[in-house]
């Protein structure tokens, strides 16, 4: 299984060689290099560990400084675990693009959505309004939500307003378009989650 964390860039377009248009998200994925990895005997399963996103030795303590280290490292911000991927990689070693993925493969991604904040049941559930004629006060309100006497409680699980987005979303299916092992990029059909510049999580989707 092909895994790598990589940051999105945006979206653009992309002409092929029979004149057609394709819409892809552009990643700029790894390189990342292996930081630990997880046994069977040890750990109770196996999994690789990456690190991917360059930071600054200031910004980070110094148990992270310390285990990046160990691999030889520089000072990176992300850090996340891979299912089985141990026993093919070694720990300090450097894992690219192209050794991953290949043009025509399908994986999927990751992420963090978009946070769009408090938000009532119109825009979060796609509720329809209520009227708004002969002096009605009812717009956009979600309307009754108890039970009556019996059972005298809401049930969990109720759609009402709250906050909305922000939540991690795994996209599947995505193909890869093209490969650009120079320039460290993945290049998606279609959209992956999250905003510009986010950290995701690309794997083979199998």
């Amino acid at each position: 299984m092909g895994a790598i964390l990589g940051k999105k860039l945006g979206m653009t377009q992309v002409f092929q060689e029979d004149g057609r248009v394709e819409r892809v998200t552009v990643v700029e994925a790894g390189p990342c290099w292996v930081t630990g990895i997880r046994t069977k005997d040890r750990d109770g399963y196996e999994a690789v560990q990456l690190a991917f996103g360059a930071s600054s030795e200031k910004s980070m303590n110094r148990p992270l400084l310390g285990h990046l280290k160990k691999a030889d490292a520089p000072a990176l911000k992300t850090l996340a675990e891979f299912r089985d991927e141990a026993g093919e990689l070694q720990v300090g070693q450097q894992v690219t693009v192209a050794e991953m993925f290949e043009k025509g493969q399908t994986v999927k991604v990751s992420g963090i959505s978009k946070g769009k904040g408090f938000q009532g049941t119109i825009k979060r559930h796609n509720f329809s309004r209520g009227p708004v004629s002969h002096g009605s006060h009812n717009v956009r309100a979600p309307g009754s939500i108890g039970a009556s006497a019996t059972p005298s409680r809401v049930f969990k699980g109720i759609r009402m307003p709250g906050q909305m987005g922000s939540k991690r979303i795994t996209q599947r299916g995505l193909e890869v378009v093209d490969v650009q092992p120079d320039k460290n990029l993945l290049l998606l059909r279609g959209s992956v989650p999250g905003p510009k510049g986010s950290t995701v999580e690309i794997r083979t989707d199998s």
